[in-house]
């Protein structure tokens, strides 16, 4: 009874007035509607146009890709063909440097030769005169440019290798750069007609992962991307300059080695020719030679003899000092003043102390200075009685194999 009261008490409407109100609803969704369209028309519009706003960015971007490509590959293709002209130039060095390593072998091996031969002499003449040390100096200049052009094949080879791995770098990255060009071209022709053809036509090959972003941690920036081709560029320029360097130092060097090898050649040769000349009357200037040798070496004996009598008396007049010093040190506590004549007598001390040092280092060098004299003379008495031999030697057997060498350019 109470809900049918309930109902019964609603206040009732007339028909007129439920018209009013659905007119007043209808008025409003349409109202509604009109807007939504409205919104959807503008939200279309606005749709289209960023699609061919983005599209022109997009078309925009792969242009200057393109270029982007094109022009490291111009620079990667430049850079290519200069370090493969490089590297057939510092190939032909090679060759070359290879030849003159091979050409020095024979002047080396008369150098030996002319040594193991003078070796024979008598133990006094053996590498002490002058020819021996330009023969030691023209075997070292000779072994000096071998092991200097066995460093430079080395070092070409070693440079060929770097600049064919530039090579390779540059290579690699131009056959990489031309299928970036010709991927991004493809999608520079891209049209949306075209795509959706495609699309349409492999439905079923198209995955969702390919919709889906690359992986972050697999790309790299424009820049970094720029900087492996300048990085591959660098390298090979760096190559390019070291090996263009090395060329040049190799062509100097062996300009250079070759003429010191010449003048280090007819240096040897002089200096035998002269040597031949005066072994014939070095045998007398020996003999007068050691005839003034033995008496100095008597006067530098009676010399180092007068230096022990002199570093004697010294010290005595040390010890005289010394003692007074210590006298004059047992006076009494008032009395123990540095006077004049305790100042005098501790300066003493030292001048005769630094007196006996320089007596007794006189000494030593006198007998060093003996010592070279009996050294000298040794040699001399040896040097008289084997002339002969080392004549025999230089003019007829060094000689006769030097004469037909002949040193030239490389």
């Amino acid at each position: 009874m109470d809900h049918q009261w309930r109902t019964m008490s609603v206040p009732h409407h007339g028909p007129r007035q439920d018209a009013v109100q659905n007119l007043v609803n209808a008025e409003v969704i349409r109202d509604h509607s009109e807007l939504f369209r409205a919104e959807c028309s503008r939200l279309i519009m606005e749709t289209d146009k960023a699609c061919k706003h983005l599209q022109n960015v997009d078309n925009k971007q792969l242009d200057q890709r393109v270029r982007d490509i094109q022009f490291l590959k111009k620079e990667l293709e430049l850079k290519l063909e200069e370090i493969i002209v490089e590297t057939d130039d510092l190939t032909a060095l090679q060759s070359r440097v290879v030849k003159a390593l091979e050409a020095g072998k024979e002047p080396l091996r008369v150098t030996v030769l002319c040594l193991e031969e003078r070796m024979k002499r008598r133990p006094s003449e053996r590498l002490h005169d002058e020819v021996d040390r330009e023969l030691l100096k023209e075997r070292e200049v000779f072994e000096a440019v071998a092991s200097l052009l066995k460093s430079v094949v080395e070092q070409i080879t070693e440079q060929i290798r770097l600049n064919r791995c530039a090579k390779y770098l540059l290579e690699q990255d131009l056959k990489e750069k031309s299928g970036a060009q010709s991927i991004d071209n493809s999608c520079a022709l891209m049209a949306l007609h075209s795509i959706n053809n495609t699309q349409s036509k492999n439905t079923k090959t198209l995955q969702p992962s390919v919709l889906r972003p690359f992986s972050l941690s697999l790309a790299v920036t424009p820049k970094q991307w720029e900087n492996i081709s300048d990085v591959n560029i660098a390298k090979a320029e760096q190559q390019k300059t070291n090996s263009q360097s090395l060329r040049a130092l190799v062509e100097s060097l062996m300009e250079q080695t070759a003429a010191d090898m010449q003048k280090q050649f007819q240096a040897t040769t002089a200096v035998f020719q002269m040597n031949i000349q005066e072994i014939k009357s070095a045998k007398s200037q020996m003999e007068d030679q050691l005839a003034k040798m033995l008496p100095e070496c008597a006067s530098l004996q009676r010399s180092r003899e007068d230096l022990h009598v002199a570093i004697k008396e010294t010290e005595c007049a040390r010890s005289l000092t010394e003692a007074r010093v210590a006298l004059r040190g047992q006076r009494p506590a008032k009395e123990q003043c540095y006077d004049a004549a305790q100042s005098q007598l501790l300066a003493e001390v030292q001048q005769l102390t630094a007196h006996i040092s320089k007596l007794r280092e006189a000494v030593d060098q006198s007998e060093e200075e003996l010592r070279a004299l009996i050294r000298s003379q040794l040699e001399l008495q040896e040097n008289i009685e084997n002339k002969a031999n080392s004549l025999y030697i230089d003019e007829v057997i060094c000689t006769q194999h030097r004469e037909p060498i002949i040193i030239r350019n490389f």
